[in-house]
């Protein structure tokens, strides 16, 4: 690889780096406008439509769910296509106030960027999370999920070797739990 194109792909790395701490921010702080500009322009929101404003009619009731929240990106890894699309896990720990609860996730994000003249945005970024327990809580003892706004914890089971590796292991030793 050439020194340019070497020098390209430094700059879209970073660039893409960005986006998680940026949507972080964006969701902590409630501030939609800077959220939905991190999607890329004609962003797919499946039944919901397409575009950014079709994005911001589906979050912002979501953002109404929690009071404060704490987005803690843990690690990114970015993975290039080509020149105008990459893909991306991102782990982050989230904490959400519900009333008088404080919800914990564990969530790894699947993403999906796309480059739009210059720019690097979120063309998809799908949720996938191991629990969802009040800080109090241990996240076995509510069978991973006690916040009913979350969907069933879809980790590890999701990723694709999880299954292949305990296969024909009993694990009765390290774990109550399928």
């Amino acid at each position: 690889m050439d020194l340019e194109r070497r020098l390209t792909a430094v700059e879209d790395r970073l660039a893409i780096g960005q986006l998680p701490i940026r949507y972080a921010l964006a969701v902590d702080g409630r501030d939609l406008d800077a959220w939905v500009e991190l999607f890329a322009p004609d962003v797919d929101c499946g039944r919901h439509g397409r575009g950014r404003e079709a994005l911001r009619s589906y979050i912002e009731p979501h953002l109404r769910w929690f009071y404060r929240s704490l987005h803690q990106i843990c690690g990114h890894r970015i993975e290039l296509v080509d020149e105008a699309s990459a893909t991306g896990k991102t782990y982050c720990r989230a904490e959400h106030e519900v009333g008088d609860r404080f919800v914990v996730m564990g969530i790894c994000y699947d993403d999906r960027y796309t480059k739009v003249d210059g720019e690097w945005f979120f063309a998809r970024r799908k949720e996938l999370h191991w629990y969802a327990a009040d800080v109090l809580e241990r996240p076995p003892a509510v069978g991973f999920n006690s916040w009913e706004r979350a969907a069933q914890p879809a980790l590890p089971q999701a990723f694709p070797t999880w299954s292949t590796f305990w296969a024909g292991a009993d694990t009765t030793a390290v774990t109550d739990w399928p």
